[in-house]
């Protein structure tokens, strides 16, 4: 039961980052409700990778076990060239010290945990589907929502959690573009044996050359031991048009660029051909912007900080975003006094993220490794380059991120 004091949020979107906030703010007492412009909530999509401090966000509000349990625990990231050649390994979560691990799940199953946590906390009353947002009003005693069907409804405070395509943030940001730098993506996901250890994190070759992130999120699917492996291909070319999200992808508009990628520990043209379903996505993120917050609404999650898909970030960032919010909340005299705080404390945190992502993301190793050898095969990668110097360049991002060691130690 919400305090009487206490505001009560319009959510706009269901997804990750609005059920979160749902859900931290039922944690301290603070009333929701969540508006969501799908008619149904399916359990769509591919694969996900939860790091440490999204764990940690996940035990906060009573669910880390049960997203550990649906997916797979990761004991190592891989890298290799596009000649399957070695670069560099190290241990993930609990295995590299973390208190939390690091877990490959289905990005529909970690959904579902969060709505059954949704019913069951909040209450089915309190989300509303088929409510495409449109428009909105507010003054100072709060907000009105206008919905695509005609309906409305007012709340002391207002938070987007509409994704990277957010109306509400077109509202405050008219004709803002999406930031397309040339790199298409396909994702998909194959049930095959397990590849390395079973719990092995891959990333092959590079963006410029042609890369793929590999990773198993389900075990033995099958009853024969095979699993459920997530990957994703990935190309940057100059001029190329973005991929279209509202399609399904064909292997055949890129298996071709990896026809040669075939190893005596894996057949990558066999995993992208033999895909039970394949999505294709631009990778596009938006410029950072000077505020989220205008009056009593705010913005969250991608709706605030829409990033490149690299590093396993955008979800932890939200997950992130929706305790801090709540507890602001919780903790301040004036809620707008609290969306301020909130700003403050996650804007500059996002925008560094959204800007390594570009420059330099998780997969710089490989970058790295190909500018040094000229895209050609090497004798042995202590020829090319220490393991030192690849262990920093990991741990740089990690620390910008926000999942050094020490940082989710804290």
């Amino acid at each position: 039961m919400a305090e009487p004091n206490k505001p009560e949020v319009a959510i706009v979107g269901g997804g990750i980052g609005g059920l979160a906030l749902a859900l931290s703010l039922h944690r301290v007492g603070i009333a929701c409700q969540v508006y969501e412009a799908v008619p149904a909530l399916q359990e769509v999509g591919v694969g996900i990778t939860l790091l440490p401090h999204a764990m940690r966000e996940l035990q906060t509000l009573g669910l880390a076990g049960q997203a550990e349990a649906a997916g797979i625990e990761n004991l190592e990231s891989v890298f290799f060239n596009r000649f399957g050649q070695y670069i560099y390994r190290e241990p993930r979560g609990r295995h590299a010290g973390y208190p939390l691990p690091e877990v490959g799940i289905p990005r529909g199953r970690l959904h579902r945990i969060l709505l059954d946590a949704f019913l069951e906390r909040v209450g089915a009353d309190r989300l509303h589907l088929g409510r495409r947002f449109q428009a909105l009003t507010q003054d100072e005693q709060g907000v009105t929502l206008g919905f695509a069907d005609g309906s409305s409804a007012t709340a002391s405070l207002a938070v987007a959690s509409d994704g990277v395509n957010s109306a509400v943030r077109a509202q405050f940001y008219p004709g803002e573009p999406l930031a397309f730098g040339g790199i298409n993506t396909w994702r998909g996901v194959t049930v095959r044996p397990p590849i390395l250890t079973g719990r092995s994190y891959m990333r092959i070759g590079s963006i410029n050359t042609g890369k793929m992130v590999i990773y198993p999120i389900a075990d033995n699917v099958d009853g024969q031991g095979n699993q459920l492996i997530n990957w994703v291909a990935e190309i940057r070319r100059e001029g190329a048009a973005m991929n279209d999200w509202n399609r399904p992808g064909n292997p055949e508009d890129f298996v071709e660029l990896f026809a040669s990628w075939r190893y005596d520990w894996l057949d990558v043209p066999a995993l992208i051909r033999g895909a039970q379903r394949v999505f294709e996505y631009p990778m596009v993120d938006r410029d950072p912007v000077p505020r989220w917050t205008f009056g009593r609404v705010t913005l969250l999650g991608d709706a605030a900080h829409p990033m490149y898909p690299r590093g396993s970030n955008g979800s932890a960032q939200a997950l992130i975003d929706a305790r801090v919010l709540a507890e602001g909340l919780a903790a301040a005299a004036q809620p707008a006094q609290a969306l301020q705080a909130y700003e403050q404390a996650r804007l500059p945190t996002t925008a560094r993220i959204v800007q390594t992502n570009r420059s330099v993301p998780p997969d710089f190793i490989n970058i790295r490794v190909e500018e040094l050898t000229g895209d050609r095969p090497f004798g042995h990668i202590d020829e090319v380059i220490s393991q030192d110097e690849l262990r920093k360049l990991s741990d740089d991002y990690k620390k910008v991120a926000g999942f050094s060691l020490e940082a989710v130690r804290r």
